[in-house]
């Protein structure tokens, strides 16, 4: 089977300089969408039809099962699967979908593919207000007799409700010889892909139809206001997935999806919360409101309280992050770990049961277990030029507003004082202190302001 995905328009309503096909839709381009779904149908042939902003278009969906075919000038979807012909296999059947039509569903594509055979096979919709659409024409026997554009149709032909989704499979041998018969004697001037169906009937070939499990599959994006409007059908697409395997969704209109999310049992996730790329949310995890996760591990039982940031970070079981947390890439937490209010850690690894409950900034670190980082902490690991790591080790104790200049390790059980600077190793099991001495200094006055 080849599949011809038709990406070449301009999207002119988007008032954007981005490719319409381009735009996001769940954090991925529309067209990515359409690949995603068609590579699951596993075609011998994937061929995307390029024309307005080809070479961003092309570069931005580069993949090496996809061939590009250039449509330009733009002259309707005849006219655009045409350009796609050399590159497609000639035998079996082609199935043609829409860069712009981002949430089409694999099994609705199998249903038409069966419902086809070696025929023709047109995915219809019946709309309540059909607007804008070509309708479905059938004889008295209810037959498909041809598809009419809304602009070509008469009275009676816009009263029908069933319309043309444009999503269509074909049989590839007959392709070419029906795209070469057809004409531009329209209301737009273009070559219609729609028209071949009159021709498949003028050859005897069946036409068959097949209808989406909801309207939202088949819904086109021509504008933002219909960007924004069909992000929200799959973003409440993703959240009555996510209630069907069980997890807790407080709110399930104010939850944002866009990549992966991949839960385990009794998952709780509060209100406001973005999930990017590929999350992970293992058993009796527990989201509070507002956070952002991307590319994360959140290991059994942890707990993300709220307003915290996590990017290509993994949290240990039972671990407590936040709330108002940041966990930067490369940051691991151990089991039973504690990142608390207006701590950052970044390219860390914090180890069991160690804290670093307030306002401090861990980068470039190796802490042990059950370390106390106090408040005010930072590990100083950048002196303008290099990085450079701090190494904790087990059952240290930092005592607030310290700061370590890396390269420097603080021994197993070793104690900071408060306030210390550190720019040699501390030993082991000691105490290291490094502050400037105390002055009380008798009589001394606080200055006054000069009166003018």
């Amino acid at each position: 089977m080849n599949i011809v995905i038709l990406a070449a328009g301009q999207g002119k309503r988007m008032h954007s300089n981005l490719p319409k096909v381009l735009h996001p839709i769940g954090g991925k381009a529309l067209a990515a969408h359409v690949l995603e779904t068609a590579r699951q149908l596993q075609p011998s042939r994937l061929c995307l039809v390029v024309g307005h902003g080809g070479d961003v278009v092309r570069t931005a969906l580069a993949a090496p099962d996809v061939s590009c075919a250039l449509q330009e000038p733009q002259l309707g979807t005849g006219h655009a699967v045409m350009q796609a012909l050399p590159a497609l296999d000639g035998t079996g059947q082609t199935l043609v979908l829409y860069g712009d039509v981002p949430l089409i569903q694999a099994a609705t594509l199998q249903r038409l593919l069966q419902a086809a055979g070696e025929g023709v096979g047109v995915l219809t919709v019946t709309l309540a207000e059909p607007t804008g659409y070509g309708r479905i024409l059938r004889d008295a026997a209810g037959r498909v007799v041809c598809i009419v554009e809304e602009k070509d149709a008469s009275p009676e032909e816009r009263a029908v409700q069933e319309t043309n989704t444009g999503i269509m499979v074909l049989p590839t041998a007959r392709l070419s010889g029906w795209l070469q018969r057809l004409s531009n004697d329209n209301a737009q001037g273009e070559y219609y892909l729609t028209d071949l169906v009159a021709l498949a009937v003028a050859d005897g070939v069946p036409v068959h139809t097949a209808q989406p499990a909801a309207e939202w599959e088949v819904a086109g994006v021509n504008s933002k206001v219909q960007l924004a409007a069909l992000e929200r059908c799959h973003q409440q697409f993703l959240a009555r997935q996510l209630l069907e395997q069980g997890v807790r969704l407080a709110d399930p209109a104010r939850i944002d999806i866009r990549g992966r999310l991949d839960c385990g049992r009794d998952v709780a996730i509060d209100v406001g919360c973005v999930f990017e790329g590929d999350v992970r949310l293992e058993e009796a995890v527990d989201i509070g409101p507002y956070c952002v996760l991307k590319n994360v591990t959140i290991k059994a039982g942890a707990r993300i309280a709220a307003f915290s940031h996590l990017e290509g970070a993994v949290v240990g079981p039972d671990a407590i992050v936040g709330p108002y947390a940041r966990l930067r890439p490369g940051t691991e937490l151990g089991a039973e770990a504690h990142v608390g209010n207006f701590v950052e850690l970044k390219n860390s690894i914090l180890g069991q049961g160690s804290k670093a409950n307030h306002l401090a900034y861990v980068g470039d670190a190796t802490v042990g277990q059950r370390v106390n980082i106090g408040a005010g902490t930072i590990t100083c690991n950048y002196d303008g030029a290099n990085k450079y790591r701090t190494i904790i080790e087990d059952d240290a104790f930092i005592g607030s507003d310290s700061q370590l200049v890396a390269p420097v390790t603080v021994g197993r059980g070793a104690t900071l004082g408060a306030g210390t600077t550190l720019t040699k190793d501390a030993p082991a099991d000691s105490l290291t202190v490094s502050r400037a001495k105390q002055l009380s200094l008798a009589g001394w006055k606080r200055p006054e302001k000069i009166k003018k």
